[in-house]
């Protein structure tokens, strides 16, 4: 396979070594394009691709039945990972849990929950399944959780690039997303398995997701004002000392991964924090050189997070916060007042279309409308301070020795 360029984003990604290996660091390149541009790029064309790759496959009908079998006998769906793929493991226990209220399986969100690995390992579930979702399949607490769960007599499955992982040969079903993200900083790893839950979701509501709908939407964050907003938002956080990012609902694991991005890309301090807990007790270490992004696009209890979003920024502008937003299209102009001009990014939150049976729910809607945004924002960033977001700063000796102490 030819791995996709700046100008060939439609080019299928490489898959996982056979036999398998971790990834090494990726050569820097000194400059974008990154490897990370990259992979953004190729984002829209790789979940179509995906979607249709995922339709016929076996392993997406036997998890989507064993999820709902877990559910129907009232045990646990738990779904666990690290870093990106963590945030991968909450995104698809929130599209999860919709598909089961929709299919009157669940009467409860809480029907499925996520947890840490290393946490999911010290107290492994005791019953229903277990789904660990790691990209290369190679994650220490990961695997270690998928082992402790197994042994505890629970089923299991992983959503991974590949089935020759250690992962894969840990679990019962094996969901292959099959094409691996080629910088260190994941981007198509944290696609992956929000397109695979979409899948799995599918299968569970009788309702396949639409590969064209989830293309279209992605592109739309790579559509040129956006982009050039985005580039805006980028050389106004540039300067800061420290970055809070602020969700509420599916808009959480956004911002989760939008403070690791920034971490793992521009070596900028960065927390998340929910949107109502940033105002009890976190302001006062904060001042002007503290930025602050809030991400709006999750559109259930729309009105009822902007009015607390506005609150948030109104006493963030007291201090003298750079503000920022990633914010849906309807309600951009309204979180908009207040706010520097040109500080918000609209987030196309597009669902519905001609095709009923094609909607994505909300959560889903919202996780895809705000992956390329976060990932873009996160690149232009780097950019703006001068760092290579691909190799996770292991170029620096330091830093390439604390890694090899925990990898």
């Amino acid at each position: 396979m030819t791995q996709p360029t700046i100008d060939q984003p439609e080019a299928a990604l490489p898959g996982p070594p056979e036999p398998w290996a971790g990834s090494t660091m990726p050569e820097p390149r000194g400059g974008p394009p990154y490897r990370m541009t990259e992979m953004i790029e190729a984002e829209p064309a790789f979940a179509e691709r995906l979607l249709a790759r995922l339709r016929d496959d076996p392993a997406v009908a036997e998890l989507a039945w064993a999820i709902r079998q877990a559910v129907a006998l009232g045990a646990s769906v738990v779904v666990s990972g690290c870093g990106t793929s963590e945030h991968g493991a909450q995104a698809a226990t929130e599209i999860w849990r919709e598909a089961l209220l929709e299919a009157g399986v669940a009467r409860s969100s809480l029907a499925a929950v996520a947890v840490q690995a290393f946490e999911a390992a010290l107290e492994p579930v005791a019953e229903g399944i277990f789904v660990a979702i790691s990209h290369e399949g190679g994650s220490w607490a990961t695997n270690r959780a998928l082992k402790a769960a197994g042994e505890a007599g629970v089923r299991t499955a992983i959503v991974t690039c590949g089935p020759g992982s250690p992962g894969a040969a840990a679990a019962d079903v094996v969901v292959t997303t099959a094409e691996q993200d080629q910088s260190w900083c994941h981007t198509i790893g944290y696609l992956s398995p929000i397109v695979a839950a979409l899948a799995v979701a599918g299968r569970i509501t009788g309702r396949w997701p639409d590969g064209a709908e989830v293309r279209a939407l992605l592109a739309r964050g790579l559509e040129p004002e956006r982009v050039e907003a985005t580039e805006r938002l980028a050389q106004a956080l540039a300067g800061v000392a420290r970055v809070i990012v602020v969700g509420s609902g599916a808009d959480r694991i956004a911002a989760r991964e939008l403070a690791l991005k920034i971490e793992e890309a521009t070596y900028l301090p960065a927390t998340m924090r929910d949107l109502e807990t940033l105002l009890h007790g976190h302001l006062p270490a904060t001042d002007a050189d503290t930025g602050l992004v809030i991400i709006l696009a999750d559109e259930r209890s729309a009105a009822a997070r902007l009015a607390r979003a506005r609150q948030a920024s109104n006493a963030a502008a007291v201090i003298g916060l750079r503000q920022a937003g990633l914010v849906a299209e309807p309600i951009a102009d309204v979180i908009a007042e207040g706010l520097p001009a040109g500080s918000v990014v609209r987030v196309a939150v597009a669902r519905g279309g001609a095709a009923p049976s094609s909607a994505l729910a909300p959560a889903a809607a919202a996780l895809l409308a705000t992956a390329v945004p976060l990932q873009l924002l996160t690149e232009r960033l780097a950019r703006a301070r001068g760092t290579d977001p691909d190799t996770l700063r292991r170029t620096e000796t330091p830093y390439r020795e604390a890694g090899e102490r925990h990898d």
